[in-house]
């Protein structure tokens, strides 16, 4: 029904005012109509506060009752640091629940739906499923696969070189791509980088609020979350006094044993996950573990070409800038390919200018 897509997109538009807050939960939105009238509405804000249908229940009131209730991911019908939101709709006598998707939770996956229809409530699923699958890609992708969504984030210039021989690269790009890289580290669950980046650029990784380019509401919420900083770091090269750690706890991934303690005295962590080199997708698997639903990948050639390589790179946003670094530059990534058949196949799912400069969103066309 097109009156259902409608309240819905509201629906959706409410769930992304959480984008940068609600890790490791989704993001969820929820609109109650009563009559064609919008009598309720509501998003999560953060883990641990009520979920979106709580807020939206609140305002309507009694005129929830016999309503409909639009919400973009279903209903929770389990007891987590919350109460059931499936049982607080039924208690509130609404009339028809439209959801734009399952909950890929395990411990939802239909109940939710199946409390709602027991309990004699009209439901209908799948209303806007796929940008309520964008906006959640992560929190999906940890549900049904034990990983994290993973983004590599790339700058380079028209051809394709992302710093000069001596491994000079700032500033590529312009203030609005640098501002739009600032919104992916705010939204993600964890920024992750190599020794090369932290040594050559002395790179923080941190989030910078006067460079998101928000509201004040909303860059008070991100900068409250902030998205664990990762340090890939196999051999141990970036010293404790290096501006990353200076920055504030971070965790370190390495393949050199013995080094916990010291990590820790410092106020950071360290895990051997590997022994000659880093174990990516046991890093990835551990991070996901502790409730990472967004990666972001920031790093050089030759770690983003190591994920690369192993398939574990779900989506690249590729910022490009209007000159030229010339053929002795570094390239975008190491990615060693003999035959044509070999390469990569992407699909470009988006392409806008940022500023002076372009941005590419491109995903593994498999």
């Amino acid at each position: 029904m097109t009156t259902d897509h409608a309240w819905m997109a509201r629906a959706l538009q409410l769930a992304r005012k959480g984008l940068y807050s609600t890790h490791p939960n989704p993001r969820v939105g929820c609109v109650i109509v009563a009559d064609g009238e919008l009598v309720g509405e509501g998003w999560h804000v953060r883990a641990g506060e009520p979920h979106a249908e709580v807020h939206a229940l609140r305002q309507a009131g009694e005129r929830a009752r016999g309503a409909t209730a639009y919400v973009t991911l279903e209903p929770c019908s389990h007891y987590g640091r919350t109460p059931p939101c499936a049982e607080a709709l039924v208690k509130a006598g609404v009339g028809r629940v439209v959801a734009a998707m399952q909950d890929p939770n395990p411990q939802v996956a239909g109940n939710g739906l199946e409390l709602l229809r027991s309990a004699g409530i009209e439901v209908a699923s799948g209303v806007l499923e796929f940008e309520a699958r964008e906006l959640n890609c992560g929190f999906i992708k940890r549900m049904e696969s034990g990983l994290p969504f993973v983004r590599a984030k790339l700058a380079m210039s028209l051809d394709g070189r992302t710093a000069m021989a001596s491994g000079e690269s700032q500033w590529i790009t312009g203030p609005a791509a640098r501002a739009e890289v600032q919104r992916l580290r705010a939204r993600s669950s964890v920024v992750l980088t190599g020794a090369d980046t932290v040594l050559m650029d002395a790179a923080r990784l941190t989030v910078r609020g006067d460079e998101l380019g928000l509201d004040a509401e909303t860059t008070a919420l991100a900068l409250q979350r902030p998205p664990l900083r990762v340090l890939v770091d196999g051999r141990l090269r970036v010293p404790l006094e290096a501006p990353f750690f200076q920055a504030g706890p971070a965790l370190v991934a390495t393949a050199v044993p013995g080094c916990e303690e010291a990590y820790r005295a410092a106020g950071h962590e360290a895990l051997v996950l590997g022994q000659e080199r880093v174990d990516l997708v046991a890093l990835l698997r551990e991070l996901a573990a502790r409730g990472a639903n967004e990666v972001l990948v920031e790093a050089g050639p030759r770690l983003i070409g190591a994920f690369a390589s192993l398939g574990l790179i779900d989506e690249y946003q590729i910022f490009m800038a209007a000159k030229f670094l010339g053929s002795s530059a570094r390239p975008l990534l190491e990615l060693p390919l003999e035959r044509m058949s070999e390469a990569s196949e992407l699909k470009i799912v988006d392409i806008r200018a940022v500023g002076d400069d372009w941005k590419m969103v491109a995903r593994p066309a498999s």
